[in-house]
């Protein structure tokens, strides 16, 4: 590397712009369904899980309350997801599914594996750079960052 404090030489740079370009991308495939590349993880999680105490959901996605409640809120508006008080702890609520949040996942998932596909990523390794960031999230999850 010639001089490390170039931006062009910035890991980091390059995981951000990469970042910015997926939420975009997501964003156009997820538009037709009123929902947000936040939102929509959102679902993958519940997609799993059916139901969870928000706190677990936060967990899952490396969110706090502050930023995960807003996104919880919009989709309760929105009719993808129910709210209840937890029977175990009063303080804690459950996340629901809605019929309409499980009726539309095979098109909401169709609708991004089309905009993924069309991206083709010019023979990138999918799975390799997949697995290279698991490792580096794993490590920096060991750092207690």
């Amino acid at each position: 590397m010639e001089n490390p404090t170039k931006l062009e030489q910035q890991l980091c740079f390059e995981v951000y712009k990469a970042s910015s370009n997926f939420s975009k991308m997501y964003a156009r495939a997820l538009e037709p369904f009123n929902l947000t590349f936040s939102q929509y993880l959102v679902l993958l999680v519940l997609w799993d899980e059916h139901e969870l105490l928000s706190k677990d959901i936060g967990e899952r996605l490396g969110l706090g309350t502050g930023t995960l409640n807003p996104i919880i809120k919009r989709m309760i508006d929105n009719g993808h997801l129910s709210k209840k008080q937890s029977e175990k702890d009063k303080r804690a609520f459950v996340i629901s599914l809605t019929e309409k949040a499980k009726n539309d996942q095979s098109s909401i998932e169709q609708a991004v594996f089309e905009k993924v596909e069309s991206c083709n990523f010019m023979g990138v390794n999918a799975i390799t750079l997949m697995e290279n960031l698991k490792e580096l999230n794993a490590a920096f999850k060991t750092m207690n960052l």
